[in-house]
């Protein structure tokens, strides 16, 4: 069992992440996902994003630590979308340093240089993208690469940015499912092992 917090992509809490934490919760994992939007939601990403540019850091980075600062001290999984990856990463490193087991990233690849920290010896992490997200950086993935000791970078085909998120646009059911079972049994591993390997290309 491992205990997320799973914090959500620039078009808000939609359903399609309420459905992804459900799937997680129905293999036995405790997930919180709070709502950083406070309600409000995006059908487009771009409008997303430009809300996420009105509320600014502060009053999002505020709000993720309200959600992190309300649960176990150590111990957790740290699980960020998109936009949540950036927060993800910062509550590990930065604000709540020690208290990660474990860091999943979907639809993003963040570089630690970016928050001015070293990554955990030993802090398992693992990253899932498509190969053509036209919202993909390449210098960021080079810096995951780089920064993240054991970082798994798990590829797949195709262009859709949320395509694990089944209320948007960008949703591939397959491309889905394979994430799932991938991160699913990842979870799983780190009850029992580090939770590192080699990343993959997965086609």
């Amino acid at each position: 069992m491992a205990e997320i917090l799973l914090l959500h992509h620039a078009r808000g809490l939609t359903d399609g992440v309420r459905h992804f934490a459900d799937t997680l919760r129905d293999a036995g994992h405790p997930v919180h996902a709070p709502d950083l939007y406070e309600g409000r939601l995006f059908d487009d990403t771009d409008a997303g994003v430009a809300h996420m540019r009105e509320l600014g850091d502060e009053v999002l980075s505020r709000r993720a630590a309200a959600a992190a600062d309300a649960l176990p001290a150590t111990g957790l999984v740290y699980a960020g979308m998109s936009m949540g990856c950036g927060y993800a990463t910062w509550l590990a490193l930065k604000h709540r340093p020690g208290s990660a087991r474990g860091m999943l990233f979907l639809f993003g690849a963040p570089d630690p240089r970016w928050f001015e920290a070293d990554w955990p010896e030993g802090l398992p992490a693992v990253a899932h993208q498509t190969l053509d997200d036209p919202w993909r950086e390449a210098e960021e993935d080079e810096g995951f690469r780089e920064r993240v000791p054991g970082g798994q970078l798990v590829d797949y085909p195709g262009s859709g940015h949320l395509f694990l998120d089944d209320s948007t646009d960008d949703y591939d059911p397959v491309i889905a499912g394979r994430a799932t079972t991938h991160i699913l049994a990842w979870l799983d591993a780190l009850d029992g092992k580090d939770g590192k390997s080699e990343g993959a290309q997965l086609s």
